[in-house]
């Protein structure tokens, strides 16, 4: 991956989404629980109202699960250039966020970044 693509876990029956940063490690919402393993992050968030934005390893968070870049809405928005994204991923980095599963999911946050609109279609299907 290049610095500012989008990165799709896929986790069964549903996608975690985080942001490359560059050196291996990407940026992504996660529980508040510094107990949850990222593993399971994606579904114990969708329980939670509050997520927190974490700076980890592309492998620790994929662990043995599929992943791909999937930079899926660039053919609809212009995505902000390379160093934006990063600084505004940086901005982030252990912050507490709001969550929402249906609209302010993980994939709403990385296209945040991306394009400056939180968007998910994942949600919509």
């Amino acid at each position: 991956p290049e610095p500012g693509d989008l990165i799709e876990i896929k986790r069964g029956v549903y996608e975690h989404w985080a942001l490359y940063l560059g050196d291996g490690y990407v940026i992504h919402v996660t529980s508040e629980d510094e107990g949850i393993s990222p593993l399971s992050a994606g579904s114990e968030v969708l329980l939670t109202k509050k997520a927190k934005v974490k700076k980890q390893l592309l492998k620790d968070v994929v662990g043995t699960d599929d992943w791909e870049v999937n930079n899926k809405y660039d053919h609809s928005r212009t995505p902000f250039p390379v160093k934006k994204i990063i600084k505004r991923a940086e901005s982030y980095i252990d912050r507490e966020v709001p969550y929402d599963v249906l609209c302010k999911n993980c994939e709403h946050f990385v296209t945040m970044l991306r394009y400056g609109e939180g968007v998910s279609d994942q949600v919509s299907n």
